[in-house]
């Protein structure tokens, strides 16, 4: 009986390792695209693929057999302060002892243990990538208490970039006065706690950093310590800004 096969739509980076290229078309892992190389299921331009394997522009790729797609779940999380995002010490409680699903999640990029908010949680390991790396842009929207009301300058040095020590000079942002002693930052990027570095270095201190919202995806009213399932067409616009749709 002649198997069935799947065609595969060739990606616009390239070239790129086999096991990289069906693992975010979510065919499978890395490792079940090996699993499956090594069964002898993937084919290259007619021929069967072989680990290390790359695929240029022109090739044709295709699976043999049926196989079924791997089910990806997007969650929006208010996370509290006092949680840490990743790799909880000691006492220390984690998001993940707070957030139970069928399926495995992990939280993509983090807040500090201080800092509450929106975090999204998938088991889609493209979308770390898409959001952390960055040769991309994409948004992250925050509100900043200080502890005293802040001056033009401030706001000023906080859109143009700050220095912030070890040849680390941040984005320009886009910063909006609240009120006297509160204002809210847009980024583009994700250094580690970049926005406590940059109020910092310009002699201020956060009293309270929350983050709103991430691309599409809005904190709005959520319970702090709550989730939500990123369905319908939320799910479609996030998927779509980020480049997996």
């Amino acid at each position: 009986m002649k198997s069935k096969t799947t065609k595969i739509v060739v990606p616009d980076t390239y070239p790129m390792r086999i096991n990289k290229y069906l693992a975010h078309k979510g065919l499978a892992t890395r490792k079940g695209v090996d699993e499956l190389i090594g069964s002898q299921k993937i084919m290259i331009n007619g021929r069967v693929a072989v680990l290390g394997d790359k695929v240029l522009e022109t090739d044709k790729v295709e699976v043999r057999g049926v196989h079924k797609k791997k089910s990806y779940i997007y969650l929006a999380y208010n996370k509290p302060k006092g949680i840490v995002s990743t790799n909880p010490q000691r006492d220390e409680k984690g998001i993940m002892d707070s957030v139970k699903t069928k399926e495995k999640v992990f939280p993509v990029g983090r807040l500090d243990k201080e800092s509450h908010g929106l975090i999204l949680l998938t088991n889609d390991g493209r979308v770390t990538d898409r959001l952390l790396n960055p040769i991309y842009k994409h948004e992250k929207e925050y509100v900043i208490t200080l502890d005293r009301k802040y001056t033009p300058g401030f706001v000023r040095n906080m859109q143009n970039g700050v220095d912030i020590g070890e040849e680390e000079m941040t984005k320009p942002a886009i910063v909006k006065k609240i009120d006297e002693d509160i204002f809210g930052i847009i980024l583009t990027e994700g250094k580690n706690r970049q926005i406590r570095r940059m109020t910092e270095k310009l002699g201020y201190t956060v009293r309270d950093l929350q983050r709103i919202r991430v691309q599409n995806i809005l904190l709005n009213k959520m319970a702090i310590n709550t989730y939500r399932e990123i369905t319908g067409e939320e799910k479609m616009e996030f998927l779509k800004s980020i480049g997996l749709e």
